[in-house]
């Protein structure tokens, strides 16, 4: 059952640990609010995101902060093996001084293609 919260993003995850898929407030809003549907009625699964891009532990800042531009996502999960074991943002990205021209430019990315989603 979904609910009103503040969110970006949540895994959606299996008992030990394998990644599902993401649901976003994106997500929330438009598949589920502005299709005319119940949070309290719809359940996560109906309208996370399935097809989950995702990173390695071992993925430098960098790629990521591309990676994040390329695909338009401002979160991004950390798997191994299969299990999700973190969790980047654009935010993280950018408390970094090494990264963080990436960071804005794939914050640059994400945003000028946005109506394109």
């Amino acid at each position: 059952m979904l609910t009103h919260y503040n969110i970006g993003a949540l895994p959606v995850c299996s008992a030990d640990g394998k990644l599902w898929g993401m649901v976003t407030d994106r997500d929330l809003v438009t598949r589920c609010l502005s299709a005319g549907r119940s949070p309290e009625q719809t359940k996560v699964r109906e309208v996370m995101t399935q097809r989950v891009i995702t990173a390695s532990p071992e993925m430098d800042a960098g790629a990521a902060a591309h990676l994040m531009g390329a695909q338009q996502v401002r979160r991004l999960p950390v798997v191994r093996s299969g299990q999700l074991c973190g969790m980047v943002s654009l935010g993280d990205l950018a408390k970094h001084d090494t990264s963080s021209i990436d960071a804005g430019d794939a914050l640059a990315d994400i945003s000028k293609n946005i109506s394109k989603r």
